[in-house]
């Protein structure tokens, strides 16, 4: 709402400026069902960037791994990965970026108690509007 005024700067009315914000309500909605999904999956789901830091945390990894989100924001992703695995994660995050599609594989992990146990995961490189990879999101469950 603004103040309508005339050439001699008084005001003679209001002007009333509506936006449609039908795509803007509907994204929010999408969004919030998306964040329902990864909130409530039971599987550990995880978002790290191309360096490895964690950007995304959900309750699944929580209880899979023993960190919580807040912990887990502060590691990077070399800190779960058993010492004979790391030069295996450097050649997957290769393929990532040169946009290779990944089957879902086994592997290990380490948990925050220094256990090391045995996973499926299922990884996916994240896309900005550019097409270059800027992300990784991970899906892992717990094999067997």
């Amino acid at each position: 709402i603004q103040p309508y005024r005339t050439l001699e700067n008084v005001i003679e009315g209001a002007v009333l400026t509506f936006v449609d914000i039908t795509e803007m309500v509907l994204a929010r909605e999408k969004l919030r069902r998306l964040a329902v999904v990864v909130r409530d999956a039971h599987d550990a789901i995880t978002m790290h960037d191309l360096d490895g830091r964690f950007l995304a945390w959900n309750p699944g990894a929580e209880r899979m791994y023993g960190w919580s989100e807040a912990e887990a924001l502060q590691m990077n992703v070399r800190d779960r990965i058993p010492q004979e695995l790391q030069s295996e994660v450097q050649a997957i995050k290769y393929r990532l970026i040169e946009k290779e599609t990944l089957a879902p594989f086994r592997t290990r992990a380490l948990t925050k108690s220094g256990a090391v146990v045995n996973i499926w995961m299922t990884i996916t490189a994240l896309l900005n509007e550019a097409g270059h990879v800027y992300a990784v999101a991970t899906t892992e469950k717990l094999d067997g």
